[in-house]
């Protein structure tokens, strides 16, 4: 049974309008995107790179805002945007300090990880020291603490496996069959009610939040910004497939204990399944995932494609690094008893 608000998640069209501009980025692109396609927009000055590009909210949300002209209608913009050369120039000068930036965070892969991708992956994950933000929430985070985690994992969940999709045209042969295995569960296995999006929207609503596509735009952080972005920079650049690659198979290998922890943390807040389906479906499901996106998805790609094998581990340490810098911003501002949202989320 769907929310009526939820229709616009797992319906045909997904409509956002222009969130509020965050700087002379954002200010200039939502200007040009309000006028017709062909309106000069002129790029970022190689010269003017902000200091932290994963951080900026300025960068991040022009980014985001670029991207979202492939994945949902904006109101009041021309369709016709999407693939405008101008635009296209714009949104290449904003990816290229965010990928110098990511890529600056992460070491380059050792002779040994070349060898044998799908095994570095899963020990790259296990490995990884990151803070445990599904420690905290299922141990410690208030209501409020939980919604707004909530409302920054919306930023992807509401198009959950859509920017890992894009690789499948950019695969072949057996890494491709593995790829969309994984992405077939995530769209639930043909039934729109069991949809990865939808059972998040189901879950917002559930939880007191607005279930729709887009509705927290403005309350989202560029630092939050950036862990989606990374997967379109990644899924929309064919160089970078194996990047996207290893992204989905950390993705999943780091998905399945947090998702149980979340939903344990909704229990203890005293929500019912409608809260926590979502959450349930991914320690089942990512517990599969893992060993099909690690072994056969990343492991066999680089079989396929040795050329291949540096940019897979490096999707695979990216989406650690961008993470982590999402998960200390909340953690830090729950500590000083702030939210970590730019500003209150407003409920249903």
């Amino acid at each position: 049974m769907l929310f009526p608000s939820e229709l616009s998640v797992v319906g045909c069209t997904r409509r956002i309008v222009l969130p509020q501009p965050r700087g002379p980025l954002s200010t200039r692109l939502f200007a040009a995107l309000r006028a017709a396609p062909g309106a000069a927009l002129e790029p970022l000055d190689e010269t003017a790179r902000p200091a932290d590009p994963i951080g900026d909210e300025d960068l991040q949300i022009a980014l985001y805002v670029c991207y979202e002209l492939h994945y949902a209608d904006l109101q009041d913009v021309d369709p016709d945007w999407e693939w405008d050369p101008g635009l296209l120039r714009f949104r290449a000068a904003l990816e290229r300090p965010f990928e110098d930036a990511v890529r600056a965070l992460v070491p380059a892969a050792d002779d040994d990880e070349l060898i044998e991708v799908g095994a570095a992956v899963s020990r790259i994950v296990a490995e990884d020291d990151g803070p445990s933000l599904s420690r905290f929430v299922e141990a410690r985070a208030i209501l409020e603490q939980v919604r707004e985690f909530m409302v920054h994992r919306s930023a992807y969940q509401l198009k959950e496996a859509d920017p890992h999709s894009w690789a499948i045209p950019r695969l072949a042969g057996a890494p491709k069959a593995a790829l969309v295995e994984v992405q077939a569960d995530e769209y639930g296995g043909g039934s729109a009610e069991r949809a990865h999006a939808a059972l998040f929207a189901k879950a917002l609503a559930a939880t007191g939040l607005d279930p729709a596509y887009g509705a927290y735009l403005d309350a989202i952080p560029g630092v939050t910004l950036a862990t989606v972005n990374l997967m379109s920079l990644c899924g929309l650049h064919r160089r970078l497939r194996g990047a996207i690659v290893g992204h989905l198979a950390a993705f999943e290998m780091t998905s399945s204990l947090p998702n149980r922890r979340y939903g344990n943390a909704l229990r203890r807040l005293r929500f019912g399944p409608d809260a926590t389906d979502f959450f349930d479906e991914h320690v089942e499901a990512d517990a599969v995932h893992e060993q099909i996106a690690a072994w056969d998805l990343a492991g066999g790609l680089a079989a396929a494609e040795p050329a291949l094998a540096a940019d897979i581990v490096f999707g695979a340490r990216a989406l650690l690094a961008v993470e982590r810098r999402w998960a200390d911003h909340l953690l830090a501002a729950w500590r000083r008893g702030e939210s970590s949202l730019r500003r209150a989320a407003r409920r249903t």
